[in-house]
């Protein structure tokens, strides 16, 4: 039998969930005091809906679950590998959510703003911050097409960035549509932008010779590639210079509405800035795309945008629909990496007991203290001393005795 955890997962230690609790309290408070409500969904989804979710890379990242029984044998049977699972772990919380609303919309509200901090599951290569059993920490607004839903996610993300001790971070955003009409006016094929956009996500990675190289691989127009190529290389990424080849220009304008109330609002205890290469992978993204971005971490630590488009493949019908999500994984990575301790709200006191007291005495006193302290009740050692320095060591502040009234502070 093996002791360790499966690759990509991991055990905590107190100290560690300790942290985990403290801040994941702390943006959940953040959350609910802007009157957003907590939602819970099953780990599980059927594969029909995650396959037609448009996850992008991460549909390639799904651990399926194999048929049961009967299921499994005619499956197997089949020679079909697609027929062999029926369901899998969700990789982010986006589609069950919009599953959960194409099923209960007339008893929610409209807008509908709702939390949701629960695990997910993706099966990718392990890496710091990124594992295949992690935790997101989402927020999203359901029925609310005006662009106030994403200002308000914003606000409310960075109030609880800052809330867990961040405050060197930078809010990156992107208009899909206006980055496809850049796309578009420039000379790609409607059909070929999902795919044009995919590679242009990857400019900060390759840079924009590696973004040409890999257009002219997927025999995109030589005139489009160099269009693109020559814009990039020229420096002049602003939204006026992006808005010139869209035929739509009221994009471009509400990206500027959007960044000025944002940095209105930051009033500098944050960055913002337009990122015109920031795609975001998952292909459900309809409008407007956000990533946060922080000193000294290669990757994002929250990102979401609109999808329009979701609820509606449940329903039939449009809804507008935009979230956010921390990272939270990466978050308390960066704050253990930073040393940070989360602070008790009570001071831990150890109440130390001898075997042949009275028990129901010994959890009497401890209620009565637990009104000042958290309270541990152990029983006590042999050696004094050494119990003593174990508890120091373990964050205990002292310890109280069931047979005298004084404190052994450390």
């Amino acid at each position: 039998m093996k002791t360790t955890p499966l690759k990509g997962m991991k055990d905590y230690l107190p100290a560690e969930q300790q942290l985990r609790d403290y801040v994941q309290g702390r943006i959940l408070a953040t959350y609910r005091a802007s009157g957003f409500e907590r939602i819970s969904t099953p780990l599980l989804e059927d594969m029909e809906n995650l396959d037609k979710s448009d996850g992008g890379d991460n549909l390639n990242l799904i651990f399926k679950v194999l048929k049961r029984g009967d299921k499994l044998a005619k499956a197997l049977a089949s020679g079909e590998e697609a027929q062999l699972s029926d369901m899998g772990l969700r990789y982010d919380l986006t589609l069950p959510l919009s599953r959960y609303y194409a099923a209960n919309r007339e008893q929610l509200p409209s807008p509908f703003k709702v939390i949701q901090t629960d695990r997910v599951f993706r099966a990718e290569r392990p890496q710091k911050g990124r594992m295949r059993e992690f935790v997101q920490c989402d927020i999203d607004i359901l029925g609310d097409a005006s662009s106030n839903a994403e200002i308000e996610l914003i606000d409310v993300t960075a109030r609880a960035l800052m809330g867990v001790g961040f405050d060197d971070f930078t809010v990156n955003i992107n208009d899909r549509r206006l980055l496809r009409g850049m796309l578009a006016g420039m000379g790609f094929a409607p059909e070929t932008l999902d795919s044009v956009c995919i590679s242009f996500d990857k400019l900060d990675k390759i840079g924009v010779e590696g973004v040409a190289g890999e257009l002219r691989e997927k025999e995109c127009p030589e005139a489009a590639v160099k269009a693109l190529e020559e814009f990039l290389a020229a420096g002049r990424a602003d939204i006026d210079s992006v808005t010139a080849y869209c035929e739509d220009k009221t994009f471009g304008e509400e990206l500027k509405r959007v960044l000025a109330t944002v940095e209105a609002i930051a009033a500098g205890s944050y960055k913002v800035a337009y990122c015109p290469s920031l795609v975001r992978g998952q292909g459900y993204y309809t409008g407007m795309v956000f990533e946060v971005t922080c000193p000294g971490f290669s990757g994002a630590i929250a990102g979401g945008g609109r999808y329009d488009n979701m609820v509606g493949k449940f329903i039939g019908q449009q809804v507008p629909a935009v979230g956010f999500s921390i990272g939270f994984e990466r978050i308390c990575a960066i704050l253990a990496d930073r040393h940070f301790t989360a602070p008790d709200q009570k001071k831990k006191l150890a109440l130390l007991y001898k075997a042949d007291q009275d028990f129901a005495q010994v959890l009497k006193k401890a209620a009565d203290l637990r009104e000042e302290y958290t309270v541990t009740i152990l029983p006590m050692a042999k050696k004094a001393g050494k119990q003593y320095g174990q508890l120091q060591e373990q964050g205990f502040i002292g310890c109280a005795f069931t047979d005298k009234d004084e404190l052994k502070l450390f």
